[in-house]
C-alpha cells in the first residue's frame, strides 16, 4: 500500500519536474513551477488534514497536473472563455491522475474518487474531502500568489477576488488563512475583504 502511493506520488513528481516555467524559491533556486506549486498544496493539506486519505494526498498533488501543457492564451481572454479553460483543465487533470492511480495499482473505486476530488464534484453540497482540497488551493493562493497577483490588479478586483476565496473556504481553511504572515499592505486589503 505504501509502495503504491510512493510510486504514484513519485510519478506525479517526475511530470511536475517538466514543467519550463521556474518559480525561484526563496533561498535563490530556480525549480519548476508545477513542482513547487505540488510542495505548497501537500505542506498545507498537512495543516488543513493530517489524516487525509491517500487519495485525497495525491488529488491535492496533482490538482495542476501538467496545466502548463494548456495556457490560458489558448482560450479566449473573456469570463466565459476563462470558465471554459478551468473546466477543460480540471477533467484533463483528473483523468491524467487518475491513469497514475490505475497503473500504480489503484482500485477503480479510488482513481474514480480522485476524479471526482480533482473536479470538485460535491464542493457546493459540503462534500468533505473537495472541501478540505478548496480550503488548500485557496491557502496557497494567498500565502504564494497572492503579493504577485495584487500587483496586478486594481484594489477594486482584489477585494473581490479575496471576498470570493474567503466564502470558498470551510471554517477550517478560513482559520488556518489568518494565521498565514502577510505584508501589512496585504493584510490591509484582507481586512477590507472581510469587513466589506
Amino acid at each position: 500500500m505504501a509502495d503504491r502511493f510512493a510510486n504514484a506520488r513519485a510519478k506525479i513528481y517526475q511530470a511536475h519536474d517538466e514543467d519550463p516555467n521556474k518559480h525561484t524559491t526563496t533561498n535563490g533556486k530556480e525549480v519548476p513551477y508545477e513542482t513547487h506549486y505540488a510542495e505548497q498544496m501537500e505542506h498545507y493539506l498537512a495543516k488543513r488534514s493530517p489524516n487525509a486519505s491517500d487519495v485525497l494526498k495525491l488529488a491535492v498533488c496533482g490538482q495542476h497536473f501538467r496545466r502548463w501543457e494548456v495556457p490560458r492564451t489558448d482560450y479566449p481572454m473573456t469570463k466565459i472563455g476563462y470558465h471554459t479553460w478551468r473546466t477543460h483543465l480540471k477533467k484533463r487533470q483528473a483523468q491524467l491522475v487518475s491513469q497514475i492511480l490505475d497503473e500504480c495499482g489503484y482500485p477503480v473505486e479510488d482513481t474514480k474518487r480522485c476524479i471526482a476530488l480533482i473536479e470538485k464534484e460535491g464542493l457546493k453540497q459540503g462534500e468533505e474531502e473537495v472541501q478540505v482540497l478548496e480550503d488548500v488551493a485557496c491557502l496557497v493562493f494567498l500565502d504564494d500568489q497572492f503579493e504577485e497577483f495584487k500587483d496586478k490588479h486594481d484594489e477594486d478586483k482584489i477585494v473581490h477576488i479575496l471576498k470570493k476565496t474567503w466564502g470558498k473556504m470551510g471554517k477550517e481553511g478560513q482559520e488556518l488563512a489568518l494565521q498565514i504572515p502577510m505584508t501589512e499592505e496585504c493584510k490591509g486589503l484582507v481586512q477590507k475583504a472581510l469587513s466589506g
